[in-house]
């Protein structure tokens, strides 16, 4: 298994593991329609891709790949099925903060490659493109009932900063005379 940067003849195959893991984040009450979503994750992957902020863990893929490597991610890698990906980029918002933020938008290993070490070595390589690009803190959302998830993050030191509350609004109980 080797990490190497995303070519754009991985955008179709990325795609697919992003509907994955948008259809498997549903049962974590995700509101994401996933295969609904295939054009604008595409597009979103292509500009991710184009800014050297998709990683892929490939199978088969290691000639002379060593641990936490990346490849330059042209077509003559692409040898070997696409087992995860990490996207990621460098927060631009509109406020002023104390701090550089990099994001990781989306980190999805396929089921049957889990618990092997791919999804450490996507993180730990994303975290590394992007302390090299300058960032002082790396944040990424979870979803709350993923606690799977939740404690992979923790193991690698992730730590809540900010915690999301939603409410249904199509609730039986729900009254505005409810203080």
């Amino acid at each position: 298994m080797r990490v190497s940067s995303a070519a754009f003849s991985d955008l179709d195959d990325l795609a697919d593991l992003w509907v994955e893991l948008a259809a498997d984040q549903r049962a974590f009450g995700s509101h994401l329609r996933a295969d609904a979503n295939r054009t604008p994750i595409r597009e979103a992957l292509a500009r991710h891709v184009a800014a050297d902020g998709v990683l892929v863990a490939r199978e088969g893929d290691s000639a002379g790949g060593t641990e936490g490597e990346t490849g330059t991610g042209s077509d003559t890698e692409a040898a070997g099925d696409l087992v995860g990906f990490v996207m990621f980029d460098i927060e631009a918002g509109a406020y002023e903060q104390d701090v550089t933020r990099g994001m990781i938008r989306n980190l999805f290993v396929r089921p049957s490659s889990r618990d092997a070490g791919v999804g450490t070595r996507l993180l730990e390589a994303a975290e590394n493109a992007l302390a090299e690009a300058g960032v002082d803190t790396v944040a990424l959302d979870v979803l709350a009932a993923n606690d799977a998830a939740r404690r992979f993050y923790r193991r690698h030191g992730y730590r809540p900063h900010r915690v999301e509350l939603e409410k249904s609004m199509r609730s039986d109980t729900h009254s505005k005379e409810d203080g």
